[in-house]
């Protein structure tokens, strides 16, 4: 096991790392920029480096400056958690140079699955089912009509590096292929320096489903059941939730033994997620994450599983320590990602939290690094804390949701908690029916109600 891990990271997944690596004996590191020199996850950690000013490039992206940390303190092993260098497979390759251990999937997995056209290749090697589209990247719009073509419309273009919905545009007839084409490149080039785009048939209302995996890196491969990540504003997670109301025992079972099996044939290393869109019945590969996610929360509360303990585990060299055979999914939990926002417009409120109270009881769980009195910096996520809760059927876990969401209290900047106090109110949110352009079409109607 390792003597000591730096964290490549901040904010809540910081402090999550921190609680799994103290549970294990392990003396943690934090790294901070200037800007967040009196975060929690500092202050908790047994040790910290500051390492460069507020602007992420010069300080959590700075590599020479994480590997430099690396070697003052002694650290073992680097978490990169989400975000950042997290999905970055040259900082994994340097990390090895210098002997330190990426606690994560190896580097050609990492590099494989960042290519959202070589992952879609070899999903489709390992037997994952595929959305119709291109077998490669597009060159020309006289291409992309003639892929069209032979797919059918509508069709989406999709920047092939990247995420978060830029460089994706939808074509719904010939006339507007050149056009959404151009704008996809241009957009991809500007936000990710690679302007490669493919072509995917475009879904009309699918649900975004996502299956967890573990893997110990020999052949080993387990899946956590699915999360339903379908409610989204630009392409962006707002509330994710497992099981899937939408999935049925025998569907669930087949896409995560497909999904376990693929795994298995890869050779995966640690926690990752494969994500699929969902639409009558039958499932469409989209991307693999390799990293653990913001939503792992939800498969911990319905698994009894620590996903970052298990990632710790793995990474030294361990086996899984579950079966399949052995993993059970109780209840139902809900996340809602709550952040520093305007509830309508979703302008970003940076500033100083003057009162916060979260709330508790059974089945309540509240991942945060902020506190009373603490400034949240506009360099970085706007993301003030996760509200997690588990309850023994999915009405259960609504209810509670309810009842934790009106007793949590953030004062002094604006946050996103109108939103979900309004969705978990709504008729077809709990129903469980609406897909992954519901609440973009739920929000231009003004229905959020006041603080």
């Amino acid at each position: 096991m390792f003597d000591k891990i730096l964290i490549a990271n901040r904010g809540e997944i910081a402090l999550r790392i921190q609680r799994a690596a103290k549970e294990l004996g392990i003396a943690t590191v934090a790294v901070h920029s200037t800007a967040d020199a009196d975060a929690m996850h500092v202050r908790l950690a047994d040790e910290s480096v500051c390492i460069g000013p507020p602007v992420a490039r010069d300080s959590y992206l700075n590599i020479p400056a994480l590997i430099a940390a690396c070697e003052i303190t002694g650290a073992d092993a680097v978490h990169p958690g989400y975000g950042f260098l997290s999905e970055n497979a040259a900082f994994a390759e340097v990390l090895e140079g210098h002997k330190i251990t990426f606690i994560g999937p190896k580097v050609e997995h990492i590099r494989i699955m960042g290519d959202k056209i070589e992952a879609k290749r070899t999903a489709k090697r390992l037997g994952i089912p595929c959305v119709p589209g291109s077998e490669g990247g597009i060159e020309t719009p006289e291409d992309a009509i003639e892929i069209a073509r032979s797919i059918g419309y509508p069709v989406l273009i999709k920047a092939a590096s990247g995420g978060g919905g830029r460089g994706m545009k939808v074509a719904r007839d010939e006339s507007e292929i050149t056009h959404a084409y151009t704008a996809a490149r241009t957009e991809a080039k500007a936000a990710f320096g690679d302007d490669a785009v493919y072509m995917e048939k475009y879904l009309e209302k699918p649900r975004h489903i996502e299956i967890q995996i573990l893997g110990d890196g020999r052949g080993g491969a387990i899946h956590l059941g699915e999360r339903d990540c379908s409610l989204q504003r630009r392409h962006q997670k707002v509330w994710e939730e497992g099981p899937s109301p939408a999935l049925n025992a025998e569907e669930r079972e087949r896409i995560g033994a497909i999904c376990a099996k693929a795994m298995q044939k890869l050779q995966y290393r640690g926690a990752g997620t494969v994500e699929f869109l969902y639409e009558n019945g039958e499932f469409y590969f989209i991307e693999m994450n390799t990293r653990i996610q913001v939503e792992h929360p939800v498969t911990e509360m319905i698994t009894g599983i620590d996903l970052v303990n298990e990632q710790i585990r793995i990474a030294a060299g361990a086996s899984l320590s579950v079966t399949q055979e052995e993993l059970t999914i109780f209840g139902h939990a809900i996340e809602c990602r709550i952040n520093a926002e305007h509830p309508t417009t979703f302008r970003p409120s940076p500033g100083v939290i003057k009162y916060f109270h979260t709330p508790g009881g059974l089945g309540v769980r509240v991942d945060s690094a902020a506190y009373q009195g603490y400034r949240i910096p506009p360099h970085y996520d706007s993301l003030v804390g996760k509200l997690i809760v588990h309850g023994r059927t999915r009405n259960e876990c609504m209810m509670r949701l309810r009842r934790a969401l009106d007793e949590f209290v953030v004062d002094g900047v604006d946050t996103t908690l109108p939103l979900f106090r309004t969705l978990v109110r709504n008729h077809d949110v709990q129903n469980g029916e609406y897909d992954i352009h519901w609440l973009e079409q739920f929000l231009k109607t003004g229905g959020i109600e006041g603080k």
